[in-house]
């Protein structure tokens, strides 16, 4: 089933109010990790302070990947709920969810996913993967902002109440009660968001006539190119050259991103800097944040010859800053 909400932000929020707040007891454990976007993480986090239970963590390894391995260390029977993102949107690695579900099954603890930074790169089969909950905000798949989507089990859904109650979402109400609708209208309070849906249901078409393996194959190819590029440069830090997404990560080193970046918008390219709304994964990578750049089918090489030649001429411009300074 399909609810439409704001965002993934939204969504996955959702899913810790309505399922955890009623299924989530004392001494459970929830299993997340520091890849996460904070929308992945704090709600789950604030619901285990709330509920005594346990927030766990799993390794990552030297890349910062999530491992099958690292995963079945920490699962147990007390394991009621794994929440993990699909693609790390600092990172760009593809988390092996299908096998991580599947394991999780096992332990009866249900699956949570973040697939706001996978849905413009992978082919994403829920039933194949089997998860219980996915959410996706729209604006990742090139659609309108302020709309998103959560997938929920309808064997799930159904034993949930709402967690807004109003408009449009109830078949009857009396002095004393009231008989809500059926999925996935119960979730789906007031005046809905009508144009962002139908503008999301277009951008999708156009993503889907084009095909999402033949835009992963061209931004990969676009990234690539651009990564060579980046590392064949002096005093640049790329913290995810092995990534299977169309994200880099990096750093001029002992430059602040955000100081950074002011060369970047001058010459017209489009850089997030900071954490990415993502401090666990920055801080063990040991930084203050990256400077990332994401490549998409509207990219094409000038695209990363301009990244490559604008990265060469600051790491250039920040090193005569700090002669000049030192002298």
């Amino acid at each position: 089933e399909v609810i439409f909400t704001r965002n993934a932000s939204e969504a996955l929020n959702l899913v810790a109010l309505i399922y955890g707040e009623r299924y989530l007891q004392e001494g459970d454990v929830v299993i997340t990790s520091e890849l996460e976007h904070h929308s992945s993480v704090l709600p789950w986090m604030k619901l285990c302070e709330r509920k005594k239970a346990e927030l766990k963590y799993i390794p990552l390894d030297e890349e910062g990947r999530i491992t099958v391995s690292a995963f079945k260390k920490i699962l147990s029977e007390k394991v009621k709920v794994v929440a993990l993102t699909y693609v790390s949107n600092v990172m760009g690695y593809i988390t092996p969810i299908e096998e991580i579900i599947k394991l999780a099954h096992q332990y009866q603890a249900i699956v949570v996913v973040d697939a706001a930074q996978a849905v413009m790169h992978l082919n994403i089969d829920v039933k194949k993967i089997d998860a219980d909950f996915l959410a996706f905000s729209g604006h990742k798949m090139l659609g309108p902002t302020g709309i998103g989507v959560l997938y929920g089990k309808k064997k799930m859904l159904q034993k949930l109440e709402p967690l807004l109650y109003g408009g449009d979402m109830n078949e009857e109400v009396n002095l004393g009660s009231v008989t809500v609708k059926e999925i996935p209208y119960r979730f789906e309070t007031g005046t809905p968001a009508i144009a962002e849906v139908i503008g999301l249901g277009e951008a999708i078409d156009i993503l889907e006539s084009i095909g999402i393996e033949t835009i992963h194959e061209y931004t990969m190819a676009i990234k690539n190119y651009a990564l060579k590029g980046l590392l064949a440069l002096e005093g640049i830090t790329v913290y995810n050259p092995t990534a299977e997404t169309a994200i880099i990560s990096f750093n001029i080193d002992g430059i602040h991103p955000h100081d950074a970046a002011t060369i970047y918008d001058n010459a017209d390219i489009a850089l997030r800097a900071g954490h990415h709304c993502a401090q666990l994964i920055t801080k063990w990578l040991k930084t203050n944040g990256t400077l990332r750049g994401s490549f998409s089918i509207y990219n094409d090489y000038q695209d990363a010859d301009k990244l490559i030649k604008i990265t060469k001429e600051a790491v250039l411009f920040f090193r005569k800053f700090a002669g000049e300074n030192n002298e």
